[in-house]
C-alpha cells in the first residue's frame, strides 16, 4: 500500500513528468505526495574552492552566490510543482533541504514508501548538465523502490517485469505486488534473460513466477532469451511488447570515486523511453 509518495524536484522536464506519474499513482491509491528540493552544499563548496590563502576571499563570495542562486532555483522548482499539484486533488507538501542529494533523499525515504525521480538527475541546479551519480548513491542506500521516470508520461497498462533470477529482481516484482501503485489492471509480461546452461532453469523459475503473478490476480504472459546484451534486449523486447513500464532489480557497487550503477542497471535507468520501477 502506498501513502507517501517522494519526488525529487529538478530543474528539467523530468521533474515534471515525475509529479504527473506522482499524481496519478496518488489518485490510484490516495497517498500524498512530498516535493523535495535539495541545495546541494556539497558541489557548490567543491565548484567554490580557491586556489590558495589570496583566493580565499573570492573563494567564499563565490559560494555565496551559488548558494543564493541555488535556494532561489530550489524555491522556483517548489512553487512549480505546488502549481501543478494545486486543484488536482491530492494532497501534497513542499520542503526544501540541504546536503548532498543522495543522502537527503534516502533520509526522507525512510517515511516514505515510494520515490519518483527523473531519469537524468543533477541536483547541482547551477551547473544543469553536468551529471552526478545521485541515483547510484540512491539505489545503494535506500529503503524503499524507487520510479525513474521517462521523458513524457505515459499511461501503465502494460507492465514487463525483467528478471535473471537474481534475488534483487524478485524482490523488485515482491514490491510491486505489494504496493500495487497502478493497481491491479495492468498485465505483466515477465521475461527471464538466461546464460546459455540455463534454459531448464528459466523454464521453472518463469512458471513458478507466473503463478505468483496469477495468484496476485495479474493477466501474465512469460518468456525467455539467452543473455547476450542484457539492457538491449530488455528495452528492445519492452519496444516489441508496447510497454509502459519495467520493473527490474538494481545492483550497485562503491569504489573511491563514489557510487557507481551495473552496466545493465544504468542503461535501463537511463533510457528516454519506459518509466523504469526499480528495487536494489
Amino acid at each position: 500500500m502506498i501513502k507517501r509518495i517522494l519526488v525529487a524536484l529538478d530543474p528539467d522536464s523530468d521533474s515534471r513528468v515525475a509529479t504527473q506519474y506522482a499524481v496519478r499513482i496518488a489518485q490510484q491509491t490516495d497517498a500524498r505526495i512530498t516535493g523535495l528540493a535539495v541545495v546541494d552544499t556539497q558541489n557548490i563548496e567543491a565548484s567554490s574552492r580557491g586556489g590558495g590563502i589570496g583566493s580565499m576571499h573570492y573563494a567564499e563570495k563565490l559560494r555565496e552566490n551559488l548558494t543564493q542562486e541555488t535556494r532561489e532555483q530550489a524555491r522556483r522548482l517548489i512553487a512549480q510543482f505546488e502549481e501543478h499539484v494545486a486543484g488536482v486533488g491530492v494532497r501534497h507538501v513542499e520542503i526544501v533541504e540541504e546536503g548532498v542529494p543522495f543522502e537527503r533523499i534516502v533520509e526522507d525515504m525512510k517515511y516514505h514508501d515510494l520515490l519518483v525521480v527523473g531519469c537524468d538527475p543533477h541536483f547541482f541546479y547551477g551547473h544543469p548538465k553536468q551529471r552526478t551519480n545521485t541515483l547510484a548513491g540512491i539505489f545503494h542506500h535506500t529503503v524503499g523502490p524507487t520510479l525513474v521516470v521517462p521523458k513524457k508520461h505515459r499511461m501503465v497498462k502494460k507492465v514487463l517485469f525483467a528478471t535473471n533470477g537474481e534475488n534483487s529482481a524478485s524482490r523488485a516484482i515482491r514490491r510491486f505486488v505489494g504496493l500495487r501503485p497502478f493497481g491491479g489492471e495492468v498485465s505483466i509480461e515477465v521475461l527471464f534473460i538466461h546464460e546459455k546452461h540455463q534454459q531448464v532453469d528459466a523454464e521453472f523459475h518463469l512458471q513458478l513466477t507466473k503463478d505468483f503473478l496469477e495468484d496476485h490476480g495479474y493477466d501474465v504472459h512469460v518468456s525467455a532469451m539467452q543473455d547476450e546484451h542484457r539492457a538491449k534486449q530488455i528495452l528492445a523486447h519492452a519496444d516489441d511488447m508496447d510497454i509502459d513500464l519495467i520493473v527490474a532489480g538494481s545492483t550497485t557497487s562503491k569504489s573511491i570515486t563514489g557510487y557507481h550503477m551495473s552496466k545493465t542497471t544504468e542503461q535501463l535507468t537511463d533510457n528516454e523511453r519506459f518509466a523504469v520501477f526499480v528495487e536494489h
